[in-house]
């Protein structure tokens, strides 16, 4: 069959077509007659992932499959859909190729023509939500900046290691790093990697000290290091460094030094780096100083967004920021107020706790204090700091709880004994309150002071957890609460009222029911795991829940996560408040079937557990 014949014959199905049957006849037969025809066989991939983006395509015949590589998931499309410019989002381009599902035949748009079509035919406007023109395409010579940091391993940016004796000078240090224009050096003692001397090292702890130039490196090394291996993301690196405020990792191959990575070459474009933003913050000597630099989390969730990072990585990027943020407001409250009394542990609770903020976050924090603390002695400084910190985190973005779950609220700052009742209460009386509350308290994580605080209560948390039947049915009955919104015959339903009418609530019907699987299954097998992601990946590996559900689970988490942060920095760069309901018609139709898919999963497991805990 000829290309005229094959169109020709494919005149009647375009007049009949829910969408193209509203064109006049005139640009029914323009769109035939404009297109480039392609047929393929059954199995054969149609187009390379990232080679289909710039052209609108339409299965005339056949069934075609979209395989997202990055997600190992293929969803298929039938005759009459059609795929590419205008409906699917570049990054879905980049990371879906389309195969042939039987033999297979299409129809390519060129964008100009569609353009033409989408002027003269207002009828078509709402079918195709994107823009006709996509971003151009980035090199593939890899610069490194902060950009590429999301999709390589350290063993791309490391350089190579400038290695020295252990006994080694001052002095020798310095002149190697001269001679080779780095920052720092590795000590070798006896083929292994024993410490690190940076020039701040040398600035710092020889210079400013008076020390001599003979001084041994094994002196003033630091020798409690900081590794990562040779594959492990560039982005881990970039965490590392902002956490514990270091300019520099060791990168390891097995045993041996491999390399070494600086800030500099994971960061080059500084405003926007979460390394010199923490650096940054723990400079800061003045609440107004974090304030103004606290403006710049949401350009960095923009930044992340165009980057591509997957919603993982911008969740812990984020929230190491909220980490640094809370940390250096202790410790001006610290020097404000004095030295604490007694140890205390600064926690995270919430999101914060599994490192899953974004730029909109509100604060879930609480205070765990040591059992010699006596409120008449030591009540007034607790009180006067955790007021500080609180109000400053409200200062700079991160606003104060709603339901009052801050450290700086009473309750939320006790001693270890009455936390061990609190958790002892919440499992074995589990009434609605207790339920709301182990939602929110038992995601935790320390964020400042004495760790050890926490290290025995999370055990006897999860000792309590573990196995418990009836709570578990409870926290599962209280899950059920929040369901995907499905109507009864599948369709997504959405919002019918009020603000929001017409649109669909992300976090609480889409992110928070995975959430509360996941730390279903983490209690049920007493995993220490916080982090969602984690939690359903460790609780497939012990038993908790299948393999293939786990798997399906992190697909829909990662996917309801990406289109939350990118509904909420599409509405930042148009200048409006950041939220979590979306609307339908900001998606492809490639979207859509995926967010129904992923609200199905949902709905299949909440089901499952809900018959495995039944009372």
């Amino acid at each position: 069959m000829t290309t005229d014949q094959a169109l020709s014959q494919h005149q009647a199905w375009v007049t009949t077509h829910r969408i193209w049957g509203l064109m006049s006849p005139e640009h029914q037969k323009a769109l035939l007659s404009h297109g480039e025809l392609h047929q393929f066989n059954q199995g054969s991939e149609a187009f390379p992932a990232g080679t289909w983006g710039e052209q609108l395509h339409i299965i005339l015949s056949g069934d075609a499959g979209l395989k997202d590589t990055s997600r190992n998931q293929t969803h298929p499309l039938r005759t009459g859909e059609h795929f590419g410019a205008g409906v699917t989002k570049l990054e879905l381009v980049q990371n879906t190729q389309v195969i042939a599902i039987t033999d297979l035949m299409l129809i390519s748009i060129d964008v100009s023509v569609l353009h033409e079509f989408l002027e003269n035919e207002p009828a078509l406007a709402p079918f195709f939500p994107l823009p006709l023109k996509q971003p151009p395409r980035q090199s593939n010579t890899h610069t490194h900046h902060e950009s590429d940091m999301f999709n390589v391993s350290l063993g791309d940016v490391i350089n190579p290691p400038i290695t020295i004796g252990l006994n080694a000078t001052a002095q020798e240090a310095a002149q190697l790093m001269r001679q080779h224009g780095v920052s720092s050096v590795m000590l070798i003692d006896r083929g292994a990697l024993t410490g690190v001397v940076t020039d701040r090292d040398l600035r710092n702890r020889v210079v400013a000290e008076g020390l001599p130039l003979t001084t041994p490196l094994h002196q003033i090394a630091t020798r409690n290091l900081l590794t990562l291996n040779t594959d492990a993301a560039a982005f881990e690196a970039m965490l590392l460094m902002a956490r514990h405020n270091i300019h520099h990792v060791p990168v390891m191959q097995g045993t041996a030094i491999a390399g070494v990575v600086t800030a500099s070459d994971l960061n080059r474009q500084n405003d926007l780096s979460a390394v010199y933003m923490t650096r940054d913050i723990h400079d800061q000597k003045h609440l107004e100083g974090l304030v103004k630099i606290s403006h710049k989390l949401r350009p960095l969730q923009q930044h992340l967004a165009a980057s591509h990072a997957s919603a993982y990585t911008t969740g812990h990027v984020i929230t190491t920021l909220t980490d640094a943020f809370t940390t250096r407001l202790i410790q001006l409250a610290e020097k404000e107020f004095g030295p604490p009394p007694v140890p205390y542990l600064w926690v995270a609770a919430g999101s914060q706790a599994r490192n899953e903020q974004t730029a909109k976050s509100d604060q879930d924090n609480c205070m765990i204090l040591d059992d010699s603390y006596d409120e008449s002695a030591h009540g007034a400084y607790f009180r006067a700091l955790t007021q500080s910190v609180c109000d400053g985190l409200d200062a700079c973005g991160y606003v104060h709880c709603p339901g009052e779950m801050m450290a700086m609220t009473d309750k939320w700052r006790q001693t270890l004994s009455v936390w061990r009742n609190y958790f002892w209460d919440w499992v074995h009386k589990p009434e609605p309150m207790s339920l709301m509350l182990s939602s929110v308290f038992f995601d935790m994580r320390p964020v400042y002071g004495a760790t050890e605080l926490m290290d025995a209560l999370r055990v006897e948390m999860l000792n309590n957890t573990k196995g418990n039947t009836l709570f578990l049915g409870h926290m599962v009955s209280n899950a059920q609460k929040l369901r995907p919104p499905l109507g009864l015959f599948g369709g997504i339903s959405l919002i019918r009222r009020g603000e929001h009418a017409g649109t669909v609530d992300l976090k609480h019907n889409g992110l928070a029911p995975i959430v509360d699987l996941a730390r279903i299954y983490a209690l049920a097998g007493g995993l220490s795991e916080v982090n969602t992601h984690d939690r359903l990946e460790k609780a497939a590996s012990s038993g908790e829940v299948s393999e293939q559900s786990a798997r399906d689970l992190r697909d829909a988490l990662e996917f309801l996560s990406t289109l939350r942060i990118q509904h909420q920095t599409d509405r930042m760069l148009a200048g409006l408040e950041a939220n979590n309901y979306l609307a339908l018609h900001e998606l492809s139709n490639f979207e859509r079937s995926h967010l129904k898919d992923a609200f199905g999963v949902i709905q299949s497991l909440q089901t499952v557990l809900g018959q495995r805990y039944h009372f």
